[in-house]
């Protein structure tokens, strides 16, 4: 089998490069309690009408920063009892795409939460308020400002929002919300599941937004993670600061949020992926000590994957 990375027996033991700060468990329990003294707003907006069995909203809140944030909701109609619930995360840049994607589940009793990401390519707000670039890069936004600026730390909190929107609705057993994405959107899978314990199962699918120091060192600074290679060449040439652009970047890295994961988690990897390389991603499955499992696309990399799909949905649908 081709290697682009390292070889499968060393990648089920990787533990990764970028170095996790001293005190992110305690950054992260103060950005949660910073998100409890949010209030969210929800206002709730008719949506499209697709099919006689889903009725379709626009939900919208108030995130950290006040910024409001948008996402596809998509409920059964007339459910004889509460039933699951799925918060669904996009792509680097991209946004929830269309309704219709979602009434599979929908026919399946679920309710469907379907978040923009701020500043992307849907109708969520980003409000801005950081020193420096902001026309591209959200990995590096806000990074000279201190971790509290990043905007990962808000579109992390806005996961956590959303998954709590889902636990609080009438028609919907919190007991049983599930998350999941690919690539960005897998990322944020994990970072919900880090931060709100309470999910059932996550479904992460080549997660970007891990092991930034591993990507830069195996020259793979492009594509989604190019900001990295900018942010040295424009505002650091020297590298006279890495150390602690490396630290900053460790509290919105998700392989250290992994190792906060309660639910059951399946992920799904491919192992030519040179975009999110395989052993940025095993670093955050190996820091998971909940049960899981991986699904691996020997010959695949950062694109579709057959029957992926198929394994979440009955991932999600088994008892």
């Amino acid at each position: 089998m081709p290697i682009l990375d390292m070889p499968l027996e060393q990648l089920k033991t990787y533990q990764g490069r970028n170095p996790k700060p001293k005190d992110f468990d305690a950054f992260w329990n103060r950005a949660l309690a910073d998100l409890e003294k949010v209030d969210p707003s929800i206002k709730f907006e008719e949506g499209p009408n697709l099919a006689p069995f889903v009725r379709c909203r626009n939900l919208t809140w108030s995130g950290m920063g006040g910024a409001r944030i948008y996402a596809k909701l998509l409920e059964p109609v007339n459910p004889k009892s509460q039933g699951p619930a799925l918060v669904q995360f996009h792509g680097y840049s991209m946004d929830s795409g269309d309704w219709s994607g979602y009434l599979g589940y929908v026919a399946s009793g679920f309710t469907v939460l379907a978040m923009d990401v701020r500043g992307q390519g849907g109708q969520s707000e980003d409000v801005g308020g950081v020193t420096g670039n902001t026309f591209q890069g959200h990995i590096i936004r806000g990074v000279k400002d201190g971790p509290e600026k990043l905007l990962y730390r808000s579109i992390y909190l806005d996961c956590v929002q959303l998954a709590r929107i889902a636990m609080a609705m009438e028609s919907v057993d919190e007991t049983r919300v599930f998350a999941t994405g690919w690539s960005q959107g897998g990322g944020l899978t994990l970072a919900c599941a880090g931060l709100e314990p309470r999910l059932k199962r996550c479904a992460p699918v080549y997660p970007f937004l891990s092991d930034y120091k591993r990507v830069w060192e195996m020259d793979l600074a492009k594509n989604a993670f190019d900001e990295i290679k900018t942010y040295f060449k424009r505002f650091d040439p020297r590298h006279e600061h890495e150390d602690a652009f490396w630290e900053t970047l460790g509290y919105i890295d998700v392989q250290h949020l992994a190792a906060r994961i309660q639910c059951e988690t399946l992920m799904v990897t491919g192992l030519m992926d040179d975009i999110c390389p395989p052993s940025i991603q095993f670093a955050a499955y190996n820091k998971i000590s909940a049960p899981k499992q991986m699904i691996l696309y020997p010959d695949f990399g950062h694109e579709g994957l057959p029957r992926a799909a198929d394994s979440i949905y009955q991932f999600f649908t088994q008892p």
